[in-house]
């Protein structure tokens, strides 16, 4: 088989052998980038929700924020979350959510075998800021 393999006049299983590695390579790191793209926009979405839910809640407008961006997190399956808001003021005052995202890196092991060091988690975070309404 393996001399089978290197006399190969077209050079077909070469080709395979060695354009293989490379594509799933590639294939993997699209797949990490989807990942964390996905989180991202999750996390946006629910801050922008959030922050507009509370920038109308006439009490408590944290909680209602907070609230909102989880209920928007509760169906997603990709990446832990974590939401926190701030609502110093009444109206006028701004109700600002902040929701951190982390999602595993298929890299980080790959990286520690060619002698590099990355984070095993792509961490981000996605922040959404609304004026609050008064009545």
């Amino acid at each position: 088989m393996i001399k089978r393999f290197f006399q190969d006049k077209h050079g077909d299983l070469v080709e395979a052998a060695m354009t293989l590695p490379l594509m799933l390579l590639v294939t993997l790191g699209l797949v990490n980038l989807a990942l964390a793209g996905i989180a991202g926009l999750h996390a946006n979405n629910a801050a922008n929700y959030g922050a507009r839910r509370g920038s109308v809640a006439q009490q408590s407008p944290a909680a209602q924020a907070s609230n909102a961006a989880w209920e928007k997190l509760a169906a997603v399956k990709i990446g832990d979350y974590g939401v926190s808001t701030s609502a110093p003021g009444g109206r006028g005052g701004t109700v600002q959510v902040v929701v951190s995202y982390r999602v595993p890196n298929y890299f980080a092991n790959l990286a520690a075998f060619f002698g590099g060091g990355t984070s095993p988690y792509i961490d981000g975070q996605s922040v959404s800021t609304f004026r609050q309404e008064g009545w």
